[in-house]
């Protein structure tokens, strides 16, 4: 795991990772999607991880991702210009080299229904 992201996210519990994720995610989308160029992977991704036909162990390893992405304090704050959303680019990537073999198809399609 990313050291940054380890420090953010650390004393959460998964459940408490898993709830910021739910409560925040489609917010964040609506505020600064246009300006994450990896959203719709992203957005799968949470797809992914309420899927219940997703493996347990994969959902609950894109749930910290996610956290980060969703949580306001991170390395690069998201409101800088061009930088905001390097580093939650690298911790997403990430989990995707990992476990994007897990998205699928219908991942994809509900997280262009929530981009609109």
């Amino acid at each position: 795991m990313d050291p940054q992201m380890n420090t953010v996210l650390s004393g959460l519990s998964q459940t408490e990772q898993e709830r910021i994720v739910r409560d925040g995610f489609a917010a964040k989308v609506r505020r600064f999607g246009k300006r994450i160029p990896f959203v719709r992977d992203a957005a799968a991704a949470y797809y992914a991880m309420l899927d219940p036909n997703v493996p347990v162990l994969t959902r609950a390893a894109l749930v910290a991702p996610l956290a980060y992405l969703v949580m306001p304090v991170d390395a690069v704050p998201d409101f800088i210009a061009g930088l905001g959303f390097t580093d939650d680019l690298v911790v997403i990537l990430a989990a995707l080299r990992s476990f994007g073999n897990r998205l699928d198809e219908g991942h994809y399609e509900k997280a262009d229904e929530m981009l609109g």
